[in-house]
């Protein structure tokens, strides 16, 4: 199976190329699809000095948003499976192995990588209870037993989350790729990942108006048919 990465990126000139060479080095068939957002720092300059024929890489001419970023990652995939990976080093693509085996094994057609199965403080507690609260609200209304809706890696049969017809824009697009494929009566096999929070000092981006927009993202797609 060959596996499509896709990369939102905004802003990320001291990480981007690292996190490039951590994908690389995983031993399995893949693409990276790389959607600039609009960056205005020197992400711009890097991704032209790109020279690599499994890396594809696209840009938005302003920053329109995560979810904008993906959907446009989705329309040049070419693998099996799918996974989103952020610029930002929060996450290790070494732990993609174990994301895609319930899938190459037939166990799952789609996995998440949990943050807090692990059950070690990996968020600053402000961020923690905001997860641990969008992802109770996505439990009670779709009768899941999640525990960390907001992760990134979320991996996914490529015919699943193509069918999806998505349209959110900003991080809210977590919100909705989790509440459709619920709906749709898919489970979701989460596996414990690593992950390392950085710091807004550091270049986090998501801020407490996403939080509210992905509750409400739960409650839009819960309702809609």
């Amino acid at each position: 199976m060959k596996l499509s990465v896709i990369i939102p990126v905004y802003n990320e000139e001291c990480t981007l190329l690292e996190v490039i060479r951590k994908i690389k080095e995983v031993d399995i068939r893949k693409e990276l699809i790389i959607v600039d957002d609009g960056s205005n720092d020197k992400t711009k300059n890097i991704l032209d000095k790109i020279r690599d024929d499994t890396i594809n890489i696209f840009r938005h001419p302003y920053n329109k948003g995560k979810g904008a970023a993906v959907r446009t990652a989705l329309e040049y995939i070419n693998g099996d499976i799918v996974i989103i990976q952020d610029a930002d080093l929060e996450y290790e693509p070494d732990d993609y192995i174990k994301l895609i085996e319930p899938i190459i094994t037939n166990i799952a057609d789609i996995v998440y990588g949990s943050r807090f199965l692990a059950k070690k403080k990996v968020t600053t507690t402000f961020h923690y209870f905001v997860n641990r609260f969008l992802t109770l609200i996505t439990n009670l209304l779709f009768n899941s037993s999640l525990t960390d809706m907001e992760t990134c890696y979320k991996v996914f049969k490529t015919k699943i989350i193509k069918e999806l017809n998505l349209e959110s824009n900003g991080f809210e697009i977590e919100a909705e790729l989790t509440s459709k494929v619920l709906k749709r009566g898919y489970k979701i096999y989460e596996v414990p990942i690593f992950y390392r929070s950085r710091s807004y000092h550091e270049g986090k981006k998501i801020a407490w108006r996403d939080g509210i927009k992905t509750l409400l993202a739960i409650f839009k797609y819960r309702l809609v048919r």
